[in-house]
């Protein structure tokens, strides 16, 4: 009744199908007879075409005959597909025994669909004797590409399909378009990927597959001169982000749609030379992409201070502003829906089994699964290292990685950090009272950890004795002051907590201090997803601002 392939496995399903055939529901009878339909109402108005089954790397066309070369092709490590297609091939030789198409065209003694010359890295399987490594892909998609320029028209268009989220996966791909002999003019999000995929749950998933558009590079290129291309990288990224988020393309969807535009001034040189005469490779040149399309966003988003803040740079916000607010940046999504917690049923829909009388059982769960906002660790380097933040010293503060993937704490999380084992409820009684008393009030947050250091000294018999406040030299390297993110989080508690005088005590001392604090807790408010419950507090808390 549905098609077995709901995502890239073959799971169990424990009941029968057990559809209402009239029902208006997927699975019945209207639903099928018109996916068939439409097919049969297609092909009626489909020209012939030829379809041809043959190595990519050693295309069977002539130069110079296509006027439009696509492709949507392999992408790193993310897919086996020969080991995906024998679920499908070996039913359809039993449909249609003795068919050309359904034999390897290799190996005529394999009565499954060819593996050794994919184009995939998977390092368990090997080519000629050599493992299908980086290395090896990035050669075999060198080969493709160059094959494609190839058989393309000189004034034809190639376009690549890409929607792979790891910047490895792209580094790969790109690089193998370069040496293939390509330049990439453009990069076009299409809403191709469907939204309500498990693949696309709470994560930074792409909603769009990337179409970057190419056009043969001149046999004699020239040599690109590093310090214009990076003159003129801002302005390029700047104004393709500008267009694309007037077209809607939010998050990770306009990170990657950017490479497109970035790349052309790298691509359409042979090579790039810094003033020494040494080559820029294109993993150091897609460095100063993050960066750029970093600071964009901050610079949008907090604005030219933070875009500019490198370290702790007076006048801007600190760094764990900066990142919360690029890691919420990034996780917008395109199609609009807002991106929502994790929870059991989820996690039982991927067969991941969650024990609840585990006596930690939240360590033994995926950080995708639990509570808060997730993005891969890979992408979250890819822009935190560039702009000085040291993403260790926010770890169990702001964030939690684990098994390569970074959480973002929900606010609710942080309420012992903050406050301590008294809780909000005790410092918001300390608020009020010295606002009674006509005090300014002071949030003292980290209170475990702002202990004064250990004092040794010796007593009147020559022993040692010990002050009543000791603290290690590891728990002395964690007091730290209260930023401006940590004093927003904590007016959020206290707005969850219903302590309405103290909140606003604190937001009339906040007001006293600087624009910083309303000027975060309205950015983060514009970053939270509909329907999060940060979002519904900040909104709340800005409400009780004093104007």
């Amino acid at each position: 009744m549905q098609h077995t392939f709901g995502r890239q496995a073959l799971p169990i399903v424990w009941d029968f199908a057990e559809v209402v055939i009239t029902a208006n529901a997927p699975g019945n009878w209207d639903s099928g007879y018109e996916l068939i339909a439409d097919v049969v109402e297609a092909a009626r108005s489909m020209r012939a075409g030829q379809a041809q089954s043959a190595d990519a790397t050693q295309h069977p066309l002539p130069d110079e005959t296509a006027q439009v070369w696509f492709t949507d092709p392999p992408y790193y490590d993310a897919v086996p597909y020969a080991d995906l297609s024998d679920f499908f091939f070996v039913w359809l030789k039993r449909a249609l025994p003795r068919h050309p198409l359904l034999r390897d065209p290799f190996d005529s003694s394999n009565p499954l669909t060819h593996k050794q010359h994919e184009a995939v890295q998977d390092e368990t399987k090997r080519d000629n004797g050599r493992a299908k490594d980086r290395a090896w892909f990035e050669e075999t998609m060198a080969k493709a590409f160059t094959e494609g320029r190839r058989v393309l028209h000189e004034d034809g268009v190639g376009s690549v399909v890409f929607a792979h989220k790891t910047t490895e996966g792209w580094e790969a791909l790109l690089s193998g378009m370069i040496r293939g002999g390509w330049t990439i003019t453009g990069s076009w999000p299409i809403a191709t990927e469907m939204g309500a995929r498990l693949r696309a749950h709470e994560s930074a998933a792409l909603a769009t597959s990337v179409h970057l558009i190419c056009r043969p590079r001149a046999e004699v290129a020239l040599v690109g001169d590093w310090a214009d291309v990076l003159r003129e990288l801002p302005k390029r990224v700047g104004d393709w982000m500008e267009r694309l988020q007037a077209e809607g393309v939010r998050g990770a969807d306009l990170v990657f749609a950017c490479i497109g535009p970035a790349l052309e001034i790298f691509s359409r040189c042979s090579k790039v030379e810094t003033a020494e005469g040494r080559e820029v490779t294109l993993a150091e040149y897609l460095e100063k992409v993050w960066e750029v399309v970093g600071r964009t966003a901050l610079e949008n988003v907090l604005g030219t201070a933070e875009a500019k803040a490198r370290n702790g740079v007076a006048g801007a916000l600190e760094e764990d502003a900066r990142l919360t607010a690029l890691f919420l940046w990034t996780l917008q999504s395109t199609n609009g829906e807002g991106i929502h917690r994790r929870d059991a049923e989820s996690a039982e829909e991927e067969d991941i089994e969650i024990e609840d009388d585990e006596e930690d059982s939240a360590s033994s769960v995926p950080l995708r699964l639990r509570p808060g906002f997730t993005l891969v660790f890979d992408v979250v380097r890819r822009f935190a290292q560039p702009l000085g933040i040291e993403l260790p010293k926010w770890e169990g503060r702001v964030i939690e990685t684990k098994k390569g993937i970074v959480r973002l704490l929900p606010v609710a999380e942080r309420a012992k950090q903050l406050f301590g084992e008294d809780g909000a409820s005790a410092v918001a009684a300390r608020i009020e009272e010295n606002a009674s008393l006509g005090m300014q009030p002071q949030l003292a947050l980290f209170p475990e950890e702002a202990s004064p250091p250990t004092i040794r000294g010796r007593g009147s018999r020559g022993r040692r004795r010990r002050a009543a406040t000791e603290v290690s030299d590891e728990r002395l390297a964690n007091v730290r002051e209260a930023t401006t993110l940590d004093r927003v989080h904590a007016a959020m508690l206290l707005q969850a907590g219903g302590r309405t005088n103290a909140l606003r005590a604190l937001l009339k001392a906040e007001k006293d201090r600087g624009p910083e604090f309303e000027r975060l807790a309205n950015a983060l408010s514009a970053l939270y997803p509909k329907g999060s419950e940060e979002k519904r507090l900040l909104d709340a808390m800005l409400l009780a601002v004093p104007r």
